[in-house]
């Protein structure tokens, strides 16, 4: 037997294309461990060990991670509204720096001299993963096999590994007739690739895993009341029983058990992945959505407007892309995180939901911060508030709109005002 390459420590899911590089990898002589982590996903980590080691796995790791995940990277999300594109809830970004310093970890430990995963050629997680491997071991050397010729030229696509793995005994949960790939840990799950790479193919009923279809979920409502301190939920109580949570992992479990029911959090999206190519996704995220959408509520009573809108403009959108693009172990992610505790010193109150048909309803919101006045709001009060104060604002607010009112009519002819861009009138 020729000399072993060295020791390959690869992240494993167990499901078609890491099964098919684990028993690719031992082909080429590597000496090969098998990685799993446990993000929240539903998963048969004992029958993933049992082939892993049947493939030929010379050990198999299995890494409890879920608190981690919620604790350092889920719960800081929330507290910065993080969203990608407006639309996509980062999940599985979300979960590539844990499962990397897991693995990274385990490498150390076990002495590997590579470490390899069954990201695409074409896709973000080879950025995140490799990203994050050397930002936490600079002198890692990573196997990529869908960046090697000799691999990608032997498996041009999904059906050549499905032919491999058929002929190596390779057992595989994907079948011909349903040819998606799929993604899941405690924050959600993603299906892409197959019928799905057509846009306007419609996904089947029975591709969605986790939540009911909304018109199917239940006719009656749930209400809950989720509270938060800086910014943080700390509390989950549900009316239908007046059970309580506080625990961080119980809280999500609980809300992703809520949103999955009333069928909360599918989205169907064509999104820009980091390398330039637009991908389509769809995504199913239950427990997240509902708890951004109370955290966003809150942060209305509760948060200066001009901290609000710098996070917002600034905060948010940065630490999006930094998660998205795979950019988590860098001196810019601990800048813009360190600012969070302070952008959610007084998010502290609590949200009251409704869960109905696939949608969140905020019924209401209390809190003992003072950023809200009752009465200072009121329409039937004054409340301390003097109306002729305003006037003098206005003044000043008009005095450079004046201004620019005069010029455009100098600029037009005599009493008429000329168009703006848009052909309005000015």
């Amino acid at each position: 037997m020729s000399q072993s390459k060295g020791r390959v420590l690869l992240a494993y899911s167990g499901g078609l294309d890491t099964s098919c590089i684990l028993k690719w990898l031992i082909e080429e002589n590597y000496e090969v461990y098998a990685f799993m982590a446990d993000v929240g996903q539903e998963e048969d980590f004992k029958a993933a060990e049992e082939k892993a080691l049947k493939v030929g796995a010379k050990k198999f790791f299995l890494e409890d991670l879920r608190r981690e995940f919620v604790e350092e990277l889920i719960y800081p999300a929330i507290q910065a509204n993080c969203i990608y594109e407006n639309v996509y809830l980062l999940g599985t970004s979300l979960a590539r720096p844990v499962i990397a310093r897991g693995m990274i970890a385990v490498a150390d430990r076990e002495g590997c001299d590579f470490v390899s995963h069954g990201c695409t050629g074409k896709g973000n997680d080879q950025v995140r993963f490799e990203l994050a491997f050397y930002g936490l071991k600079p002198d890692i050397k990573v196997i990529a096999p869908w960046r090697i010729p000799v691999f990608y030229d032997r498996f041009p696509g999904r059906q050549a590994l499905l032919d491999y793995a058929e002929s190596t005994g390779i057992p595989v949960a994907q079948t011909k007739s349903k040819p998606w790939s799929t993604d899941e840990n405690l924050y959600h799950i993603s299906y892409e690739a197959g019928i799905l790479e057509d846009p306007n193919t419609t996904p089947p009923a029975d591709m969605w895993k986790l939540t009911t279809a909304p018109e199917d979920a239940p006719t009656e409502p749930e209400r809950i009341v989720i509270e938060f301190k800086a910014g943080l939920p700390t509390k989950l109580t549900t009316a239908i029983d007046s059970k309580s949570y506080t625990d961080a992992v119980e809280v999500f479990n609980v809300l992703n058990a809520l949103g999955r029911k009333h069928g909360i959090g599918r989205i169907d999206i064509v999104e820009n992945r980091f390398i330039g190519v637009k991908s389509r996704g769809c995504y199913e995220t239950p427990g997240a959505t509902i708890l951004r959408a109370a955290h966003v509520d809150l942060e209305g009573l509760t948060l200066d407007r001009n901290v609000r809108a710098l996070r917002d403009q600034f905060l948010t959108i940065e630490l999006s892309k930094i998660l998205y693009n795979g950019h988590f172990f860098t001196p810019e992610r601990e800048f813009i995180t360190s600012a969070i505790p302070a952008s959610q010193r007084t998010v502290n109150g609590q949200v009251r939901l409704k869960l109905y048909k696939g949608g969140v309803v905020i019924e209401g919101r209390s809190s003992d911060e003072g950023l809200y006045d009752e009465q200072e709001s009121s329409m039937d009060e004054l409340g301390g508030f003097e109306p002729t104060d305003t006037s003098g604002f206005i003044q000043i607010e008009s005095i450079r709109i004046k201004k620019w009112a005069q010029a455009n009519i100098r600029k037009g002819q005599a009493g008429v005002a000329p168009k703006d861009v848009y052909g309005s009138r000015v």
